[in-house]
């Protein structure tokens, strides 16, 4: 039905309201009194959730502290909604509502799904094992459980596939997080023998764990699928996803020869599952934050079916940095931006709207991925050999006008033919010393300022669109080399950066922040200070290193579960080397990381309990809103 929608709101010059629905901008009139106005075709469905926007140059400046639900009418006159809350740092409201409230200071624990380890599990962790780590989080006043990516990487069930940054689907969850007991799987004899023999081994035994467990994902299929297909529940489910689940299922089964009903039944199964640990997690008072990867895999159900959407002709990557001397080449292609901004991100926001079922909160990888990206063309694999996109280049002519020469010291920008960007690890030996200082002078304007404006402009655009669809607190990772522009941006738009003692940033720490001992692209702890002393870290020493950090200006303070086990010389691994998750400057790594003890031994390891939650009450970071079973 058609509907005017009128607003009042007091606009600044060369500014104008737009109202956002079923995530397409409607611009509004102006008229006398500040009243700002539009008359649509709309649904009952696009009034369950719309929002305001305020537009200068094309972005998105402003955007309401929280959304309207209305009914069908004629005509709908609204009133901005601001923020209620007095002294609430966000620009935005958080379906946790902790998050919101002014001083909120919380800690939590970061770990792979893949990683925990219980008694009822198959050899890698599952979704169900989060439940005693979650029970353990709210014993000790923790606010949220950080987890690694937990997107479906099956290709053909190698190592390779280990690798959590690199989906197959930017939806679908993984299989081997499925807990095989509540699928139909007996656990007979036989089950157990092969299911203790798994659980025995130190780590993941990748390839045996996926073959071991899809041969009973497989079986409990045709056991049960039929009848589970029947049911309202999976209906409902095919339905409510269809918009990824079709793509991903027929990608699948065209992948492996199988039916796609066995890949939707999959889908279903862990949908059921992580969605009860979410709920779980929330009635406890703890909040799951997830890792939006930046990447999608060039040979995804995402690239398969919609190729406009990517530069398959180039990888994403990292420039040369502290964890790797000749860069990173990730794989997987770079965004089309232009055309992802034509239907207003929907791939995206529908994206983003998935990972908000399970998660209050949200990690973005490489958040500079959304101001430009290193691109490195295919037919290098050298990170080394990268540009920037997108960048102002220079001419050929402005090269030789310096006296310059282009060989060595540029490279061609695909994207821009016909002209060059420095490179990022130039070949300068045979230059005199005023052309060092000639070239030396470019490079450090195009790296730091040249670009600034159009980067900054190029995350505007994106940033707010993406962010006002759901209520996960945003953080991001922003590390490496920092263009200036990023940190204003991410203040305008409240989204908490990363603190890290050895990845000095040359400012004190922001309020709104997340500090950490390490990532998991990291050492941890131990092995920090091993490197540095040469022997391991006491239990005191430990308790010192995150209390200084418990201490700091930032709202959340998120460790390694190894990092608080080593609080417990009984419950800390004695092999601290092989409590490392990732090398970033190896890219066959095999991501086999996997606890030491079973989760339940930590829930009910009461000593550690105490003293953790003792550092947080002490440093203002108890969570008072757990709730006590």
């Amino acid at each position: 039905m058609k509907t005017t929608f009128n607003i009042h709101y007091g606009t600044s010059w060369g500014e104008s309201l737009s109202i956002v629905l079923k995530d397409k901008k409607y611009p509004m009139a102006w008229h006398d009194g500040g009243l700002w106005s539009v008359t649509v075709n709309v649904s009952s469905a696009a009034l369950k959730d719309y929002w305001y926007v305020v537009i200068r140059d094309g972005v998105i400046v402003r955007s309401e502290w929280e959304h309207h639900s209305g009914t069908p009418a004629a005509v709908i006159n609204d009133s901005w909604n601001d923020c209620p809350v007095p002294g609430c740092p966000f620009v935005r409201r958080h379906a946790a509502g902790l998050f919101d409230e002014p001083g909120f200071r919380g800690a939590g624990t970061a770990v792979p799904v893949f990683s925990l380890r219980s008694s009822e599990d198959f050899g890698i962790g599952d979704f169900r094992d989060l439940r005693p780590l979650v029970d353990w989080a709210a014993a000790t006043g923790q606010s949220i459980i950080q987890l690694l990516p937990v997107g479906d990487t099956t290709r053909k069930g190698e190592w390779t596939d280990s690798y959590p940054y690199s989906p197959v689907s930017s939806f679908a969850l993984h299989p081997l997080y499925l807990r095989l007991q509540e699928i139909g799987v007996e656990a007979d004899e036989a089950f157990r023998r092969e299911q203790a023999e798994l659980n025995a081994l130190p780590e993941i035994d990748y390839p045996r764990v996926f073959r071991a467990k899809m041969s009973h994902v497989r079986r409990a299929w045709e056991k049960t699928g039929a009848k589970d297909i029947s049911c309202a529940s999976f209906k409902r489910f095919c339905k409510s996803n269809a918009g990824w689940l079709d793509e991903y299922a027929e990608f699948c089964a065209q992948r492996d020869s199988t039916e796609p009903e066995y890949w939707r039944w999959i889908q279903w199964h862990l949908d059921r599952q992580f969605a009860d640990e979410a709920a779980y997690a929330r009635s406890r008072g703890v909040h799951f934050k997830g890792d939006l990867p930046i990447g999608v895999s060039a040979d995804s159900a995402d690239a398969f079916y919609h190729p406009e959407l990517f530069n398959l002709d180039s990888c994403a990557g990292a420039p040369p940095d502290f964890f790797s001397r000749d860069g990173q080449n990730w794989g997987f292609p770079t965004y089309n931006w232009e055309e992802m901004a034509k239907d207003g991100y929907a791939w995206w926001k529908a994206r983003l709207r998935k990972m908000s079922e399970y998660f209050d909160a949200f990690r973005i990888d490489h958040i500079l991925g959304f101001f430009r990206i290193w691109e490195i063309p295919v037919e290098y694999r050298s990170g080394a050999m990268g540009h920037f996109n997108p960048a102002i280049p220079y001419s050929p002519e402005e090269i030789e006008a310096e006296g310059l020469p282009v060989e060595g010291l540029f490279l061609p920008d695909p994207r821009n033919p016909g002209r060059v960007q420095p490179r990022i690890l130039p070949d300068s030996a045979k230059l005199s010393q005023w052309q060092h200082e000639r070239f030396g002078a470019i490079y450090n304007d195009f790296f730091y300022r040249r670009n600034d404006a159009l980067w900054r402009r190029n995350a505007e655009l994106k940033l707010p669109e993406l962010l006002d669809v759901t209520g996960m607190l945003a953080c991001g990772e922003d590390l490496g080399m920092v263009p200036d522009c990023v940190g204003g941006v991410m203040a305008k738009e409240t989204i908490l950066s990363l603190e890290m003692e050895n990845m000095d940033k040359g400012r004190p720490w922001p309020e709104l922040a997340v500090c950490a001992t390490s990532s998991h692209d990291m050492a941890t702890l131990r092995m920090q200070f091993a490197a540095d002393n040469g022997r391991d870290m006491e239990p005191w020493e430990v308790r010192r290193a995150l209390m200084r950090h418990l201490d700091s200006a930032p709202m959340l303070a998120i460790f390694p579960l190894q990092d608080w086990l080593a609080l417990d010389g009984r419950l800390r691994r004695s092999e601290y080397g092989a409590e490392r998750i990732n090398l970033p400057s190896e890219p066959n790594h095999h991501w086999c990381y996997r606890m030491h003890i079973g989760v339940e031994q930590v829930r009910d390891a009461s000593s550690l309990k105490v003293e953790v939650a003792g550092m947080l009450k002490d440093t203002r970071r108890y969570n008072t809103k757990n709730r006590i079973l």
